[in-house]
């Protein structure tokens, strides 16, 4: 499965290249050479993923959308979130957003965006370094021991403002009492006026799942309010959001054993 390995190593070159990327560049960003590079555009152009006005330059097409859908589409959190997401974000009039881990990296999955507080336009899909981030330190301190010194290790510890923690002794100290005390809270580390808060969401096993979090301009919302007033209803929706994944677990536990794997129904709440 080398062949199927390199494509999609063509098509997340594309990130980084930009929209329209040549042979060339995408064979530098991958590492591949430039005849392998050729033939995976070549195949990801019939299937539909990319095309080209010149056969110079290449760019995605919109039906590479699907594979990231696959995922979202398949994940009962990302369903159930979304309206509960919106209620909290209403209530603390902040944007607010759930995040996976991925390797070193968050991966956003589901997000309501009230104000755009940083530089990026953050969305579902959207990746961000771990290790200096709110949601990031949640998921880290709920590794395995062994996993969140691995991930620790692995991580590119960027300084991105003056104030971004990059010690990996001081992170782990810091992992721990995240772990103990069950959120965390970032001031600053990712974007100066960024500061934001996070708790875990569990599933009905206790599990660590996800993250979610609310971030605002640190001159609005002080670290005192965030604790006092954000941490609460962080909180209580995270619960909320693990009540509602409880069934689906069970569901799907139960399709497993018949075989077939049961998937949430569109509006994501479980019918009774």
């Amino acid at each position: 499965m080398t062949s199927f390995a390199r494509g999609l190593a063509v098509i997340q070159a594309f990130s980084a290249s930009g929209p329209d990327s040549t042979i060339a560049r995408l064979s530098n960003q991958t590492g591949l050479p430039r005849a392998v590079v050729h033939r995976c555009l070549y195949t990801l152009r019939k299937l539909g993923f990319v095309d080209s006005a010149d056969s110079r330059r290449y760019h995605l097409r919109p039906s590479v959308l699907s594979l990231g859908y696959s995922y979202i589409h398949s994940t009962p959190l990302a369903h159930a979130a979304q309206p509960i997401l919106q209620r909290v974000s209403s209530l603390l009039h902040e944007s607010c957003s759930i995040a996976v881990l991925d390797g070193t990296e968050i991966v956003y999955v589901a997000r309501s965006s009230v104000t755009r507080i940083m530089a990026v336009d953050l969305h579902v899909g959207s990746r961000l370094p771990a290790f200096c981030t709110s949601m990031g330190r949640v998921l880290m301190a709920n590794l395995p021991d062994d996993q969140m010194a691995a991930c620790l290790g692995e991580a590119t510890l960027t300084r991105f403002t003056e104030r971004t923690i990059t010690s990996r002794e001081r992170l782990l100290r810091m992992l721990r009492v995240v772990g103990r005390n069950g959120y965390a809270l970032v001031d600053q580390e990712l974007e100066a006026g960024l500061r934001s808060i996070a708790v875990p969401v569990r599933n009905a096993a206790g599990t660590v799942v996800a993250a979610l979090n609310a971030g605002s301009h640190a001159q609005r919302v002080s670290v005192q309010e965030m604790l006092t007033r954000f941490l609460p209803a962080l909180q209580a929706t995270a619960q909320e959001l693990s009540i509602l994944l409880a069934p689906w677990i069970v569901l799907n536990n139960l399709s497993m054993e018949l075989g077939a794997e049961i998937v949430a129904p569109p509006d994501s709440r479980p019918q009774t």
